[in-house]
């Protein structure tokens, strides 16, 4: 296995120029810093890690702490995570919740300085003492909407925001009775969608028929089924559904066609998170869609900065999202 004196050697420089560059230290004459890169390239020097993260009291791993993986969001949103930390040399553990506050306690206890360097949270039902009592000294970034009212870096789309837009468009589409799937007692992020979608309707001069709300417990494809077909048995059955995520409004289309009742003809259906699964639905699912992958940058970037200069004031960085537009709200209306 080549050495740094290998390497040196090689291109004619001192171990001391090769430890610069490897380290990504920029002020290396770019002549050396070539001849450096080329013997690098001729040796297949790999630098160790390990003792690298070990001299800058390191371990070279952090934690992304996330509900639920089974839920296609936070699969595609782990993926993208662990790209973005790969390019900072760290390496990620990927914690699951299942949402509940106990998990969510139980997994920040179990984590530690001696394991990760910082963590990256998507939390359910996390009070703001969760924090300080099981994470000390923890680099922390949150990703979503929740109650969670700390000083802490954050990265999240603007959910109410998204949930308008998303009401906004059905309403566009002439539909006047607008059910909402996904209303929880404990998500933040339920809580943030179903004031954007009554928002819509005030602003649409629409009445909120509390008999259009429906609560999912869950938000997987059974949940979204059972409670459209709650929706569908009330006397005046929605027009438009605006589901808080993509198996939700997967599940309620399902229902609906088992029913007879025809998307978008008879009841136009949105959902929410852009996952593949709805690009490939049938019909294709109309969804909000957040910048994912802008997301899982700013985060790991938040959490880099963090780990260097632990004192600077906390962030809060709002990324982009969209609508697209697929067929379960255009065709046959």
């Amino acid at each position: 296995m080549a050495t740094l004196k290998d390497v040196a050697a090689m291109a004619g420089v001192s171990v001391k120029t090769v430890s610069n560059v490897v380290n990504g230290y920029e002020f290396v004459k770019p002549e050396n810093r070539r001849r450096v890169e080329e013997a690098l390239a001729a040796t297949g020097y790999r630098p160790n890690l390990g003792a690298r993260n070990l001299r800058r009291g390191r371990t070279g791993f952090v934690a992304l702490v996330l509900p639920e993986l089974v839920v296609p969001y936070f699969a595609e949103l782990a993926g993208l995570v662990l790209g973005a930390a790969q390019e900072h040399d760290w390496n990620v553990l990927i914690e699951q919740t299942l949402g509940t506050r106990e998990g969510e306690r139980d997994t920040l206890a179990s984590l530690g300085p001696h394991m990760i360097d910082g963590a990256i949270v998507s939390p359910e039902a996390l009070q703001a003492s969760d924090f300080g009592e099981l994470a000390p000294g923890i680099p922390v970034v949150t990703l979503g909407e929740h109650s969670v009212d700390l000083p802490m870096d954050h990265v999240g789309i603007d959910n109410v925001e998204a949930a308008r837009a998303a009401v906004a468009h059905l309403v566009g589409l002439g539909r006047t009775r607008i059910a909402a799937i996904g209303a929880h007692p404990n998500r933040g992020t339920a809580a943030q969608r179903l004031e954007g979608y009554r928002l819509a309707l005030a602003e649409a001069g629409l009445p909120l028929r509390e008999e259009l709300v429906a609560t999912a417990l869950n938000y997987h494809r059974l949940d979204g089924a059972e409670a459209m077909e709650r929706l569908l048995s009330v006397a005046e059955p929605p027009d438009a559904v605006f589901c808080f995520n993509d198996l939700l409004a997967i599940g309620a289309m399902r229902a609906a066609a088992e029913r007879g009742v025809r998307v978008p003809a008879d009841v136009a259906v949105v959902g929410f998170d852009n996952t593949e699964e709805g690009a490939y639905s049938l019909p294709s699912l109309t969804t909000v869609a957040p910048d994912k992958a802008a997301i899982a940058r700013a985060a790991v970037d938040l959490l880099r900065r963090r780990v260097e200069t632990p004192g600077r004031p906390p962030e809060h960085l709002r990324t982009p999202f969209s609508l697209a537009v697929r067929e379960s709200t255009k065709g046959n209306t």
